[in-house]
């Protein structure tokens, strides 16, 4: 499995481990830290064990075969979350990918702490409400919401973003009596809003430069990836936001 850009390790489409008994708790409980005087987060949070949910990490983080999630959405493009399993260095990557650009843009990476701009919660679950089915891929709107929750950079959250999440996590197995708080608990250890620098330099495949300062009456996302025009223009499409300013 090949993302441009992004040759460094041998991917694997990992889908089918969506099924298996141990994934949820693999992939959200590093969310779920542990506050003094709170209950301490554990995979039966999510419908698994301990044993499944060791079972399956081994899985997620074999060094020969990195296990990779696509979120197809609007026009070709897809979110990839990738466990990025170097030897003594793991860490996941969420990669904004498009098979025209030539390279896959970071959206938010972690190995013990989280960087890149993330995702706001309205750019999150519109790339979950908007599955491809004619690209390979994750095209259950639960499971691809879970997906990409971990890459979530926002300061204010609506109202109902908790019922969201806890319907989510009912809809892949966990338990209803739970959902709620777990899904409070995910959502209160959300990062905030990252900072996104004004790009000035260069786009990819020699477009205009983007003037320091530019800002988007729409997604700020489009601002923090070196896109050329033509592809923010339609980027922007694709999240059902404003595209920025002339630049």
């Amino acid at each position: 499995m090949l993302i441009d850009g992004y040759e460094d390790g041998p991917l694997v489409a990992g889908e089918r481990l969506l099924e298996r008994a141990g994934f949820w708790s693999n992939h959200l409980l590093d969310m779920c830290r542990f506050t003094s005087g709170g209950a301490r987060p554990v995979p039966e949070w999510f419908g698994d064990d301990g044993a499944d949910a060791g079972a399956l990490s081994e899985v997620l983080l074999d060094e020969r075969a990195w296990p990779a999630f696509r979120v197809p959405f609007g026009a070709g493009h897809r979110v990839v979350h990738v466990h990025r399993n170097f030897v003594d260095e793991p860490g996941t990557d969420h990669l904004l990918t498009h098979s025209s650009w030539p390279r896959a843009e970071t959206l938010s990476s972690f190995d013990g702490d989280l960087y890149g701009p993330g995702l706001s919660w309205r750019e999150l679950t519109h790339i979950a409400d908007t599955p491809d089915p004619s690209a390979p891929g994750v095209q259950d709107v639960a499971a691809r919401l879970l997906l990409l929750l971990p890459a979530l950079a926002d300061d204010e959250l609506p109202p109902d973003a908790a019922a969201r999440v806890s319907a989510a996590l009912t809809a892949v197995g966990a338990p209803e009596d739970s959902a709620g708080r777990t899904a409070d608990h995910l959502l209160g250890n959300r990062q905030p809003a990252a900072w996104r620098p004004d790009l000035s330099g260069s786009p990819l495949s020699g477009g205009d430069h983007r003037p320091a300062g530019a800002a988007s009456d729409g997604s700020a996302l489009l601002q923090a990836l070196d896109l050329t025009r033509s592809q923010s223009d339609a980027l922007a499409r694709a999240l059902g936001c404003a595209a920025l300013p002339p630049w």
